[in-house]
Order: C-alpha cells, then structure tokens, then sequence
C-alpha cells in the first residue's frame, strides 16, 4: 500500500510504484585524495586501472530510491530507514541510470530494490525496509555471512576482525562545510546536483519538514561518515587504489541532521578477498554526540585493486603466497 505525503519531493512522478525516471548522476569526487594520491574517481587514476573514467560513488545513487520508498513509507523511510546494496558496474558521468523497487510481497517486511543502466547493465542490486528488521534479512549481511576466512591477504594483513577504530572521532555537517580531501565538496553544492531534490534538504525548506530541521540525504550519511575514516586507522597498506563494493545505511532514530554532531565508533566486522581484490568491512555507529543513543549505523565494503599497490607481488612472494 503506498503513503503518498505531498511536498517531499515535488515534481517527481507519482505513483510511481515500482520503477523513477532516468538520470544522470553527476561526478563530483574527480578531485578526491588519500594516501597522497587521486583516487579511482579521477579520469587519469581510473585510464591506469582500465577503467574508460572516473566512476560515479556507489551512494550517489541511493537518492534516486528515496522517492520510491517514500512513496511506500512515508517519513519513516527517513526515520528507519535501511538500504543495503551490492554494487555491480560502475556508472560515469554522462550514463543513465533508473532505479526499481520491487515492493514487499503481504506478511513480509524487506523490499527489492535494484538500479540499471539504459541498456540494462546492471548498477546494483539489493534490499530496503524501514523499522526493527532483522539484520539478516538485508542485502550486505547475507553477503557477509557467506564469505570464506581469507587465506592471502597482503594489503589488508595486518588487519583483523574485531579491531576497532584508533582515535574517537565527532563530525558534523554544515550547508558550506568542506568535508575533507576525501569529499572535497559542501552539502550545498551537492543539492545543486542532487538525482531527486527535496525542499527538506534545504536551509529555506527544512523548518517545514516533518522534524522541523533540514536532514541529511541518505547518500550523503556516507559523506558524513567517510570524512573523518581516516582518523579510525582501519585501512591496510598502501598507497593504493580501492572503491566501494558494497554498502548499507541504516537509520535508527532518524533523521540525521544538518548541523548536528555525531560521535562515530568503527570496526572491522569481516575480511575477504577475491581475484583482483581485498576487502575490509566496517561497521560505522552513529550517536547522538556526548551520548550513547544510537542514531544510524553503516556497512561498507571497502576494496582495495591488488594491481593497484606497487609491492604487491613482491610482498605476496616473501609471504609464500602465489602472485
């Protein structure tokens, strides 16, 4: 049964049950830094790695499921809300992409969510609900959950299970606030780029929404989170070359809030590897700062391309691991 509730995001198609209209998410990490270096999301860095430009961050287009889950949800899709993707190919500035929603059969609680290109390629697949749903019900815990032990991790080698963040972190997010080398742009300048705008997002709107207070975009929870990642130390050697391969964003008591502080805590909850990757998960909670109250959690899969660490074969061959 859909919740249609006027004003969340004017001028986007309703119904629309089932499938939004296409965009063209824009690139806006080209300028990315770590580790001293570009990122995947630069042209250059991206030509290296065979790659034909920068691709587009994962998250990006989780705000075009935004209206389509409002739709079914209402404002608790903002409250708690939960999104958890597997990303399949990537997207460059310039492709199109339309994202579906396949709503939850009657009794059930978890919707299937996937998003394609204009020709069909797949961009990413996975799961949404809102409330107390069980973890495993979702998209990146049942992905977690059937991952072999790695046997040859080199990047991520001295990384372990369990480990937790180094430094305790507290980030906010202002309209004109500059994130980071990591996200060297302002919410500002996102919502001027944004798939699907919504008069929440916004200082003059915000007042008016259901909270009183303008909220954060979903995507850009994790902008929020990534700001400061590199303080927590859970990353493995490097300089090297990685993307996000999957994600979930939870909201717990919701929304997040522009301006608000938040204390973050970090841990490593899985390690994998595949051909042409290693990958560490982190779980992200997100309090209410100076509290213990759980506002939102995230699961990210980073991984990092072994091509792209310059003594990876060196350092596979003293470890008596096949190159």
């Amino acid at each position: 049964m859909t919740r249609p509730i006027p004003d969340a995001f004017p001028g986007f198609p309703a119904p629309a049950p089932l499938c939004g209209p296409p965009r063209q998410p824009r690139q806006m990490l080209a300028e990315q830094t770590y580790d001293g270096h570009l990122s995947i999301h630069d042209d250059q860095t991206a030509a290296d790695l065979g790659l034909a430009a920068g691709p587009i961050e994962g998250p990006t287009h989780f705000s075009q499921f935004d209206p389509l889950l409002f739709q079914f949800f209402g404002p608790r899709w903002f409250e708690s809300g939960c999104i958890s993707v597997h990303y399949q190919t990537m997207v460059v500035e310039g492709e199109e992409v339309r994202a579906f929603v396949q709503p939850p059969a009657a009794g059930e609680a978890v919707a299937r969510i996937w998003a394609e290109k204009r020709d069909g390629t797949p961009v990413l697949t996975g799961t949404a609900s809102v409330g107390e749903v069980p973890d495993a019900a979702h998209e990146i815990p049942q992905r977690i959950a059937k991952l072999r032990p790695p046997t040859g991790l080199v990047i991520n080698r001295d990384l372990k299970v369990g480990q937790r963040g180094a430094e305790a972190e507290t980030v906010t997010m202002g309209f004109e606030q500059h994130m980071g080398h990591y996200y060297p742009f302002t919410l500002a300048s996102k919502l001027k780029a944004i798939t699907e705008p919504s008069p929440w997002y916004t200082p003059e709107g915000g007042p008016a929404s259901p909270w009183g207070r303008a909220i954060i975009p979903i995507e850009m929870i994790s902008v929020l989170l990534g700001s400061s990642g590199d303080r927590a130390g859970l990353h493995g050697r490097g300089p090297a070359v990685g993307l996000f391969a999957g994600q979930q964003i939870r909201l717990v008591k919701g929304p997040l809030f522009v301006g608000q502080a938040y204390d973050l805590a970090r841990e490593i909850i899985a390690l994998s590897e595949s051909a042409r990757t290693e990958s560490v998960w982190v779980r992200t909670q997100v309090f209410e700062a100076g509290t213990r109250t759980l506002a939102a959690e995230m699961i990210l899969n980073h991984a990092t391309l072994k091509a792209s660490y310059a003594h990876y074969e060196k350092e596979a061959r003293e470890l008596g691991l096949a190159a």
